[in-house]
C-alpha cells in the first residue's frame, strides 16, 4: 500500500500509518476531511466495506475525484467545503457519527505542482496562494500589508529569523512594481534569507507563512479538531499527518489536553486536573510516528510527516476552545 500512486502521479504520504491508525471495518462511516488526490479515501475504501465522506476546499481536488467516485458508487460521496466545517456538511446530508476521520494537512502535491496556482518557487507562476481560490491572495497581502504586520506574519508561520528584514525588503520592493509573481517575491526573499545548512530554500519559510496567513489554516485546524471530537463516535478514531511543527504542535497540544495527558499546572495540586472534564480522546500515539527512510527515500516531500492518532471515548465533547488564530 505504501507509496500507491493516485491520479497525477501524487503519493498519499503514510498511507499504510494512516489505515493502520484508523482500522477500518466493515459497515463503518469514515470522513477523509482532506480528500486531495484520493489516496486515503482509495485505501479505507479498499481495505473495509464502508462508507466514505470526502471533503475538499479545492474544488479541483472535487472534480478530479469524480471518477473514484464512480469507481466507489454509493460508498464514496465528495463535498465541496472546509474541513472545519464539517458539522454543518455531514448534517445537511442527514451523516450521523463517524467511526474515523482522517486529515492530511497542508498543501497537497497537486497544487504545488501546478505553477498556476502560486503555490510555488520553483516554477514562476501568480503569486496566489488560496486552496479555494477565492479571498485575498497572497500578492494581495504582500502588497497591502503594513511591515509590521508582514513581519509578524512571517515570523509567527513561517518561523524566519529573519522576518523584520524579509518584511522591509518586501516594503521596499513594491514601492517599486507590485509582487504578483511567485519568481519576484523568491528573489527578494533571496536577497536577504541565505540558504540553510539542509539546502532549505531561502524563500521556504516565507511561502508557507503567507500560504497559512491566506488560508488561515491553524483556525482550520482548530476548529476542525473541535469539530472532530464532536462527531466522532465512541471508539470513533482520529488520525492526522502534519508537515510543519506549527500544526504537528497544535494536533499534540490537542489530543494531550483531551485525553488528560497534557502536563499538570503543579504536582502539588493533583485535585485540579480531576475536575476538570473527562478525557474525550486515548491516545493511540504518544509520540508522533515518522515515515520509514523507505518511504522518504521513494517520496523527499514525506520527510517531514508527522501522524498523530487517538481513539474517541464515551466522554462528552469539551467546550470548544480556540488553538489557532486569524492574524
Amino acid at each position: 500500500m505504501a507509496g500507491a500512486r493516485t491520479h497525477g502521479g501524487h503519493i498519499p504520504v503514510m498511507l499504510a500509518e494512516m489505515v493502520e491508525a484508523l482500522a477500518p471495518r466493515d459497515g463503518g462511516i469514515y470522513l477523509d476531511g482532506t480528500f486531495g488526490a484520493g489516496g486515503y479515501s482509495r485505501a479505507l475504501l479498499e481495505t473495509a466495506a464502508c462508507r466514505v465522506w470526502a471533503i475538499d476546499r479545492d474544488p479541483e481536488a472535487v472534480a478530479g475525484g469524480q471518477a473514484l467516485a464512480e469507481r466507489f458508487a454509493g460508498r464514496l460521496v465528495l463535498i465541496e467545503g472546509r474541513f472545519s466545517e464539517m458539522e454543518a456538511l455531514l448534517a445537511e446530508r442527514g451523516v450521523g457519527p463517524l467511526d474515523g476521520l482522517a486529515l492530511d494537512l497542508g498543501v497537497s502535491s497537486m497544487q504545488l505542482d501546478r505553477a498556476e496556482r502560486g503555490f510555488s518557487f520553483q516554477q514562476d507562476g501568480p503569486l496566489d496562494l488560496r486552496m479555494e481560490r477565492a479571498g485575498p491572495s497572497a500578492a494581495e497581502a504582500v502588497n497591502s500589508l503594513a511591515e509590521a504586520e508582514l513581519a509578524r506574519i512571517i515570523a509567527r508561520y513561517g518561523e524566519e529569523r529573519r522576518a523584520r528584514q524579509v518584511a522591509r525588503a518586501i516594503v521596499a520592493a513594491r514601492r517599486e512594481a507590485p509582487i504578483t509573481r511567485t519568481g519576484q517575491l523568491a528573489a527578494i526573499v533571496c536577497r536577504v534569507v541565505r540558504e540553510a545548512r539542509d539546502g532549505l530554500h531561502p524563500a521556504t519559510r516565507t511561502f508557507q507563512a503567507l500560504r497559512i496567513h491566506v488560508n488561515d489554516e491553524l483556525g482550520e485546524l482548530a476548529r476542525g479538531l473541535c469539530a472532530a471530537e464532536r462527531l466522532l463516535a465512541p471508539e470513533g478514531r482520529l488520525a492526522v499527518v502534519a508537515f510543519h511543527s506549527l500544526e504537528d504542535r497544535a494536533v499534540k497540544d490537542f489530543l494531550r489536553q483531551r485525553s488528560g495527558a497534557a502536563p499538570r499546572p503543579s504536582r502539588h495540586e493533583p485535585q485540579a486536573v480531576a475536575r476538570g472534564p473527562a478525557p474525550s480522546f486515548d491516545l493511540l500515539t504518544n509520540k508522533a510516528r515518522r515515515p520509514s527512510d523507505a518511504e522518504c527515500a521513494a517520496n523527499p516531500r514525506a520527510r517531514s510527516a508527522r501522524l498523530r492518532a487517538a481513539v474517541r471515548t464515551a466522554a462528552p465533547a469539551w467546550p470548544e476552545t480556540t488553538t489557532g488564530e486569524r492574524p
